[in-house]
């Protein structure tokens, strides 16, 4: 088969064609030709292949999250493995990192085959976390050697702090001895137990409880040094305060091997965006000031932060239209990543520093092959159309939920193709 893309943004890090409008000539799943637009290389062929106009859309290799929440086995009314797959599909994701929070939890060989297994022909490649502890209870090791060698991607307790500092040590201690990664939620539950938002003006102003930043900068202060001491590399997931950042960031200059990602949403909203009571903000990490946003924003920028997550984390009507003090966490993030992302970024926040975050990193950090736009390749990307606009609505939403606050909003930005696991999909 025969597939021609037109006048396309070229965006793929390293590539000679960077930036330049190109046309690309796919033949049975690999990359063919590569030209500039201007050439009119594929005059005659366009009557034989299958062609997409990009029309200067960027072309750029698919995305990759590290962290999104599955609700199957155990709540397939929130969202399935099919209907999270098709929505990251169309949000331009391939791989989707699933965290081991279902029910029952991706806690032993079995589940994680379970993932594994039932991921082979959907649209996109689902990896499964392991629990670090035992049912996430935060008492006892899982089974975490039996779950490597089954295919787990590495170990967490998804939203669950460790608040055990010896469990922590002798999990960093163990996984290092077979080459696993820990990715920490970073959280001193003591300080934020009834908190519902981030501690501060507006927690005081609308009469909620407040989670100080203090809670993540403890953790993460705290889970750098068992980390030195294990002499083993640690992930922090989702953080969300300048103070973290601040840490992260003297630990990377003293050598040490920490990572860490930020979500979408602590990157486009404050508490600020809380005045209303609306519950699809109601996250954990919760969010937070002005301030702590621009530092995200700075972490990313100065390389600090190694990585943008969805945290994408679907729930039913029932847990979300209630007062917002008893609604569940969470926010459906897959498909409207990079609509939200262009939205909101500095100035400062380039094209290639969004591939780098979303793209290449993550693939580093999961020992995935990054995609290359070169002849003889597997074709592996996705075509986003920055200016095109569209609403998530009952009709364009692919998830099972609708826990978003983008929802029946206009959004400017649309991925308009996907092409990954030798599979074209148009939108």
């Amino acid at each position: 088969m025969e597939i021609l893309i037109l006048n396309a943004t070229i965006c793929f890090p390293a590539s000679p064609f960077f930036n330049k409008v190109c046309d690309v000539l796919i033949v049975d799943n690999q990359i063919d030709t590569i030209v500039l637009s201007s050439k009119k290389t594929f005059v005659d062929m366009k009557k034989t292949a299958k062609v997409i106009d990009a029309q200067k859309a960027v072309l750029l290799p698919s995305l990759v999250c590290l962290r999104s929440h599955s609700s199957d086995p155990g709540n397939e009314h929130k969202e399935t493995l099919a209907t999270l797959a098709n929505t990251a599909q169309a949000g331009g994701f391939s791989i989707v990192c699933v965290l081991p929070d279902s029910n029952p939890t991706i806690n032993s060989k079995s589940a994680v085959e379970y993932i594994i297994n039932n991921a082979k022909n959907l649209p996109v490649n689902l990896l499964p976390y392991g629990t670090l502890s035992q049912k996430m209870e935060g008492k006892e090791l899982s089974e975490m050697y039996d779950m490597h060698l089954a295919g787990a991607i590495g170990f967490t307790d998804a939203n669950h702090a460790i608040k055990n500092s010896s469990l922590m040590l002798r999990a960093l201690q163990y996984t290092k001895t077979f080459g696993a990664k820990i990715a920490v939620h970073a959280e001193d539950i003591n300080l934020n137990a009834g908190g519902r938002m981030h501690e501060g003006n507006i927690s005081v102003l609308l009469g909620l409880k407040g989670m100080p930043a203090l809670a993540e900068e403890l953790a993460v202060k705290r889970d750098i040094e068992l980390a030195k001491y294990a002499d083993a590399p640690i992930h922090f997931s989702h953080i969300s305060s300048k103070g973290a950042v601040e840490i992260i960031q003297r630990a990377k200059k003293k050598g040490l091997p920490v990572t860490c990602d930020v979500a979408i949403a602590n990157l486009c909203f404050t508490d600020n965006d809380l005045l209303e009571y609306n519950s699809n903000l109601k996250l954990n990490p919760p969010l937070r000031s002005k301030e702590d946003k621009k530092a995200l924003w700075n972490g990313l920028i100065d390389g600090t932060i190694d990585a943008i997550v969805t945290d994408h984390n679907p729930q039913n009507v029932e847990l979300k239209d209630v007062e917002f003090e008893y609604a569940d966490e969470g926010m459906i993030m897959l498909q409207t990543a990079l609509s939200m992302l262009i939205a909101n970024a500095p100035k400062t926040f380039d094209t290639s520093l969004l591939v780098e975050k979303l793209c290449v990193n993550p693939r580093l950090h999961l020992n995935q092959k990054m995609p290359l736009l070169e002849k003889g390749h597997i074709a592996d990307f996705i075509l986003f159309d920055t200016n095109k606009t569209w609403t998530l609505n009952e009709k364009t939403n692919a998830s099972k939920s609708r826990n978003s606050m983008m929802y029946n909003k206009e959004l400017r930005g649309k991925v308009i193709a996907a092409y990954f696991k030798n599979n074209l999909q148009t939108f």
